[in-house]
């Protein structure tokens, strides 16, 4: 990646191993499980994780150390403050797009095209088929950094493993701290506005649109949705899964009707967001009666779907859940929220950046799909 690429696209990526590098889990044993053996440790806090003769097996396997020593007695009796570390075998992560776009780019800051399926930052299953790792390799080819600038460009907010769009990374501390505030100041602008259907563009550093599809026709050409979104308990979720929820914190979505398709029964629609809480737009659009197209786990009212809680995998559950359908409009492949435009004052010169990311097909009016694809435009004006 260049030092100042405004103008010219470019693609990076490499391909995955077959397995990646596994990962080390560390733990200090408390004084209140003084006395435990080494088994009963594990397999009483991470009964989520293994049955007892799972961790019995790892044990036997030598993925466990205590104070630095490999242990295979499933017996060892641990002592208070006795670090333990155990190691999670490598394994072959799912199939994921390795290749990355590069939007725009300058001397502070990166924007990148992510596609659909590729994870933002480690979690779950993916802990190496991310885009933090392709951003990591990629720094690793140049020379070393300039003065001020991060080991490797960072991302500065996350898209949904299944939402394509713009990404946001910053290369230096600076840009990094201040793009960060640009984030937290536009939901705080929200939570401490009373009215928050006030139109807050003037105070804000940044923005974002996305594009979307969703079920249903709706008839409203705008629609302003101010629903609180909070956390419930989950299974799978260790944190909770986000919701419609009454006692949540302020969020704050702009949705606006392109095209509606009554043969097909979806709506497109254009999505500004004023706050950033996570899963904002599909739970918003849920609340609305107007679910992503396709999304399994939001429904109606901003609420999830009830599953059996034996066939939620922790990293599908840590999503959200929402993974595209295969192909459920005919001839297209399901890019169903995508981060299409963002619009920023630079972080160190103040300028506005305007940024934009190729739509899928599917996310294309009819005016838009029937002349010459979309490329890439970026501009930048004081």
């Amino acid at each position: 990646m260049s030092n100042d690429s405004r103008t010219q696209s470019m693609v990076f990526g490499l391909p995955w191993p077959e397995l990646n590098d596994g990962i080390f889990y560390n733990d200090v044993v408390p004084h209140s499980d003084s006395g435990l053996t080494l088994v009963e440790f594990y397999s009483r806090k991470y009964k989520h994780s293994a049955p007892l003769q799972g961790w019995l097996q790892r044990i036997q396997n030598g993925q466990i150390s205590v104070d630095g020593r490999v242990v295979k007695d499933p017996n060892e009796i641990l002592s208070g403050d006795s670090v333990l570390v155990y190691h999670r075998l490598p394994w072959k992560e799912p199939d994921v797009p390795h290749l990355l776009e590069v939007l725009y780019e300058d001397d502070d800051l990166i924007a990148l095209n992510k596609p659909s399926g590729l994870q933002v930052l480690p979690g779950g299953l993916f802990q190496q088929r991310t885009v933090l790792t392709q951003l990591c390799w990629s720094i690793k080819k140049q020379n070393p950094p300039l003065k001020g600038q991060e080991s490797h460009p960072v991302p500065v907010h996350r898209l949904g493993r299944d939402t394509s769009g713009i990404l946001l990374c910053a290369k230096t501390k600076v840009a990094k701290t201040c793009l960060a505030a640009y984030f937290a100041d536009g939901t705080s602008l929200v939570g401490a506005n009373s009215n928050r259907k006030a139109e807050l563009g003037g105070t804000r550093k940044i923005s974002k649109i996305y594009r979307a599809l969703v079920t249903g026709i709706l008839d409203e050409d705008k629609v302003v949705i101010d629903q609180p979104i909070g956390i419930v308990r989950y299974p799978g979720v260790a944190k909770g899964l986000y919701v419609a929820s009454p006692s949540g914190k302020p969020a704050l979505s702009k949705v606006e009707v392109l095209e509606r398709d009554g043969k097909q029964n979806c709506t497109l629609i254009q999505v500004e967001i004023e706050s950033g809480r996570p899963h904002q737009i599909r739970i918003h659009l849920s609340f609305i009666g107007h679910p992503l197209l396709g999304d399994p786990l939001y429904i109606a009212g901003g609420q999830p779907r009830c599953f059996d809680s034996e066939i939620v995998d922790e990293s599908y559950a840590q999503d959200g859940g929402y993974h595209r359908p295969t192909n459920p409009v005919p001839g297209d492949c399901g890019y169903y929220l995508h981060a299409h435009r963002l619009v920023l004052s630079h972080p160190t010169t103040n300028e506005m950046i305007y940024i934009t990311a190729p739509l899928p097909s599917a996310l294309r009016t009819s005016d838009e799909a029937n002349s010459s694809p979309e490329s890439m435009y970026v501009s930048s004006a004081r």
